[in-house]
């Protein structure tokens, strides 16, 4: 959970560091005293940055194929893209689970969030 939360926080800020924004906090009625920040050193990234963290891990998927941390990953599996190509081609594929049901999120996804 740590590794995953590390690389999507180094993302995340990656991903926000572009802006030039410039936030202006004067914002008092009486004084306007205040200075303007710069969004990539602001508090407001930070809390954006870690408010988006459990949702960007339910991007990832289980693959079963993998060993290790390295089963978790963005992007669909192997099994799952070789079955999903195999329906595709008209093939009737029975599993324990309802075709509907293999693009949701996986129990192991959901518990690295809850973690």
């Amino acid at each position: 959970v740590c590794k995953y939360v590390a690389v999507e926080l180094k993302s995340a800020f990656e991903e926000t560091g572009k802006t030039k924004e410039v936030i202006d906090t004067k914002y008092g009625f009486l004084d306007r005293k205040g200075s303007a920040v710069k969004y990539t050193q602001s508090d407001i990234r930070l809390i954006e940055v870690t408010e988006n963290i459990c949702k960007r891990l339910l991007d990832y998927n289980l693959h079963k194929e993998r060993s290790g941390s390295n089963r978790f990953a963005k992007g669909m599996s192997e099994t799952f893209e070789t079955l999903h190509n195999l329906v595709h081609k008209g093939v009737k594929v029975v599993m324990d689970i309802p075709y509907e049901l293999w693009n949701e999120t996986s129990a192991e996804v959901a518990d690295l969030k809850k973690q």
